[in-house]
């Protein structure tokens, strides 16, 4: 739907509230009670009076509130406001009455208050529903543009993550291609499997965690071939739970990162170990270990950009939703994740 179309639509149900808001406000003036009894009397003159008032909040509803108190313009506001309602008594007095009751109630004037308690209550009703009718529009306009800037934020996000990956195993198969190891074509089929995964069906906020898992399995056998015979890599899953949703490439970066340290080490004896369970209320329990060597920067294992953006997308995707501890012992680097999951809307 176009903004067009959407102005549009806004417009017409903004028209339709405002009719039945006058129509109710209508019949609520000319109603009298009578020993109990509700009666509704229309009359030429209570219809011209109504009509007073109403002009007097169109006025206010679409000329001052916009123009003055919406721009904090509050004096001019006030001093406007004033004016318009004076002009409404002054209709009422010098023009409305004298021409229905000259004899009666046009012959002298009751005073301010009086015209007050009479017009304030219709004009108050018709200006304070076109406020709040105001207040809902904007609450929606702010919240539509806190949702573009969220969905901004985490695109932008996930640019810097796919080419971080893409940049690591390009590198690793350009290493491959200059050996002429028989392992690059498998290398190059796990790489575009996972691109492609990574350009179609990651466009979404969410993606079905049988899917994600898949790949990251693929993204362990990848990952793997580098590892030749240094070590061994240890990947267990555990689905209790079924027809879950996860956030894409949150679980691969820290495999990633795992074997990226793991790799840059000068042991022998790498150990990376992965496990990830979902119980059946959607409760995630993911853990990636991976040993490292002293040698190795350990300031860079936990602030790559890979890391800072994946912490970046778990607090806007979830927040107050997941648990993240990070820590070393033994030289082994350990990140355990908890998560609520969610199922589809």
């Amino acid at each position: 739907m176009s903004k067009k179309q959407t102005q549009s639509g806004a417009l017409w149900w903004e028209l339709i509230f405002q009719f039945l808001l006058l129509a109710m406000t209508f019949v609520f003036y000319v109603s009298e009670r009578s020993k109990g009894q509700v009666s509704i009397i229309i009359d030429e003159p209570k219809v011209m009076f109504f009509l007073n008032y109403a002009a007097a909040a169109y006025i206010i509803n679409y000329w001052l509130l916009p123009k003055y108190l919406y721009l904090k313009k509050y004096f001019l506001f006030a001093l406007l406001l004033a004016a318009v309602i004076g002009l409404a008594i002054f209709i009422e007095e010098g023009v409305i009455e004298q021409i229905y009751y000259p004899d009666t109630r046009g012959s002298r004037f009751p005073g301010i208050a009086f015209n007050l308690l009479t017009a304030m209550p219709i004009i108050t009703i018709l200006t304070g529903f076109k406020f709040a009718w105001d207040a809902l529009t904007k609450q929606q306009q702010v919240e539509q543009l806190q949702s573009a800037v969220k969905e901004s934020e985490l695109q932008y996000l996930k640019s810097q993550i796919n080419p971080h990956f893409l940049f690591n195993n390009l590198n690793n198969l350009y290493a491959y291609a200059l050996e002429k190891s028989p392992k690059t074509p498998d290398i190059i089929l796990e790489l575009s499997g996972l691109l492609r995964y990574m350009l179609y069906e990651c466009k979404a906020e969410f993606v079905p965690l049988q899917k994600e898992v898949k790949q990251l399995e693929n993204f362990v056998s990848l990952s793997k071939l580098q590892l030749e015979e240094r070590g061994e890599v240890e990947f267990k899953v555990n689905l209790h739970g079924v027809g879950y949703e996860i956030a894409p490439l949150i679980l691969s970066v820290f495999v990633e990162n795992a074997f990226k340290h793991s790799l840059s080490s000068v042991s022998d004896d790498i150990k990376i170990e992965i496990s990830l369970e979902i119980t059946e209320e959607g409760r995630m329990h993911f853990l990636c270990s991976n040993s490292f060597s002293e040698q190795t920067n350990t300031d860079e294992l936990s602030n790559g950009i890979g890391l800072k953006n994946v912490i970046k997308r778990l607090n806007i995707l979830y927040p107050k939703a997941y648990q993240l501890h990070i820590n070393t012992d033994n030289e082994m680097y350990t990140v355990r994740l908890t998560m609520d999951l969610q199922k589809p809307a």
